[in-house]
């Protein structure tokens, strides 16, 4: 009996148990964001206690940020070859342990080098868990749930803000990243007991069909013993398998203006999550209204990305995120005649605008990556798009502390409007946009009943 498991899986229903694993996928992420973006909100305490300059910690703030690069690329290699599960579990294994780490560090030198190496972690959970969400959904569903997926990364950014709220008046910045650290290894222990292996992956490796077919089973779909898997929808697709096939014929500017994209749109994210904080207290803002700030990005960022989702299941990625791109430069370059310290509650909306913007194009971009890589190069397409995008965010760390210190808020703020206006270029170069998904009669039929 020859099984097409792409087929299984798209055709049949989306069970309760696949919506468990996106929503221990969709977890990975939050406690992703939430321990990236830990940094943001204690750096103005921490400038404080420390007595010293904002410059001196952009080497931390990038170290963090190359640690992410290097965790991206090594992840998706790693995920393709031994398995999605392990990726996502270590992932944020190695992100918690060296959060909690960072509540103990001496100086800015300890806490670049413990960012840096919760920088793998964070990375690498990434590229990892959207790959995972990806081959646990059909097809008609695959937009709306990776996106929701990386979605998570500002969902965790905005519990970081009312986190580090509640926590930092009563326990410092060092309690911050103790618990900070403490709730990705719990989630770690759920992970290890409960997250299954993909069923793509599996499908490609004979020694493991007994395991598939108990998964598939699980998932209301019950296979005969001795069943043969193919995955023969992927299998026209590729030609070759690791890095080299990104660029087979057909695809190398898709490759190309993805990763242009990504690099612009991260590094005007993390220029975001690395200093708007200490932008707004830098025009004489409090601590705990800078923080807001970025609580209001990482909010507007969370109806953005699930807006746009939708907006690209029902008319194709293109136009959606290409409206998005121009909304993101808009918001930030119309926000310069706006005064944060006369008007601040303005202000702090517009900055929230902005993010609703640029999450939309951030969070949906990984689904255009999903559709445009086939099962064997997903997680190293995904990896390799994301690595060269935390080139950006670690330009921003530098960049953002220099312009800031020259320019404030002005010139900040002109940096996230070109950023965006990049970003719009590339993906109108990108040729394979996820189409406008037209669902069959029988499709419709299953999504009823499920």
């Amino acid at each position: 009996m020859n099984i097409d498991i792409g087929k299984t899986l798209d055709d049949g229903p989306y069970t309760t148990m696949q919506k468990f694993v996106v929503c221990l996928a969709a977890l990975s992420i939050v406690m992703d964001g939430f321990d990236g973006q830990l940094i943001g909100f204690a750096i103005p305490m921490l400038i404080k206690e420390w007595g010293i300059s904002r410059s001196a910690f952009a080497p931390a703030v990038a170290a963090g940020l190359i640690g992410m690069g290097i965790g991206s690329a090594c992840a998706g290699l790693f995920a393709d070859r031994f398995g999605r599960r392990w990726a996502v579990i270590g992932s944020v294994s190695i992100f918690g342990a060296a959060t909690c780490s960072i509540g103990l560090a001496p100086d800015v030198m300890t806490i670049a080098i413990l960012r840096l190496i919760a920088g793998f972690g964070i990375g690498g959970a990434l590229p990892s868990s959207t790959t995972m969400t990806a081959e646990f959904t059909p097809a008609r569903r695959r937009t709306l749930a990776v996106t929701a997926t990386i979605v998570c990364v500002p969902l965790g950014g905005m519990l970081a803000g009312l986190f580090s709220s509640a926590v930092l008046p009563l326990y410092g910045w060092r309690g911050l990243f103790f618990i900070g650290g403490a709730l990705p290894l719990g989630l770690v222990v759920l992970l290890f007991f409960t997250l299954p292996e993909s069923p793509r992956y599996l499908a490609r490796r004979r020694h493991r069909w007994p395991e598939l077919s108990q998964l598939l089973g699980r998932m209301s779909r019950p296979t005969a013993a001795g069943a043969v898997f193919t995955d023969l929808g992927e299998q026209k697709k590729e030609q070759r398998v690791g890095f080299s096939a990104l660029f087979d014929e057909g695809r190398v500017r898709d490759t190309l203006a993805i990763w242009c994209a990504f690099f612009m749109c991260l590094l005007a994210v993390y220029s975001a999550f690395s200093w708007l904080p200490t932008m707004l207290a830098a025009e004489g803002l409090s601590t705990q209204i800078a923080g807001s700030g970025l609580t209001a990005y990482n909010l507007g960022g969370v109806i953005g990305a699930l807006a746009c989702a939708v907006a690209i299941t029902r008319f194709g990625s293109r136009w959606p995120l290409i409206a998005c791109c121009a909304g993101g430069a808009a918001s930030a370059l119309l926000l310069l005649g706006v005064d944060a310290s006369h008007s601040t509650g303005w202000f702090i909306f517009g900055l929230g605008v902005h993010g609703m913007f640029v999450n939309a194009v951030q969070s949906t971009m990984y689904a255009l990556c999903a559709f445009v890589y086939p099962t064997a190069v997903r997680a190293t397409g995904t990896a390799s798009a994301l690595a060269f995008g935390r080139v950006g965010a670690i330009l921003s760390a530098f960049a953002g502390a220099v312009v800031i210190t020259a320019a404030g808020a002005f010139g900040y703020l002109i940096m996230l409007g070109v950023a965006m206006l990049f970003v719009l270029i590339a993906l109108t170069m990108v040729k394979g946009h996820i189409p406008r998904l037209r669902r069959t009669k029988a499709e419709a039929k299953v999504e009823v009943q499920a």
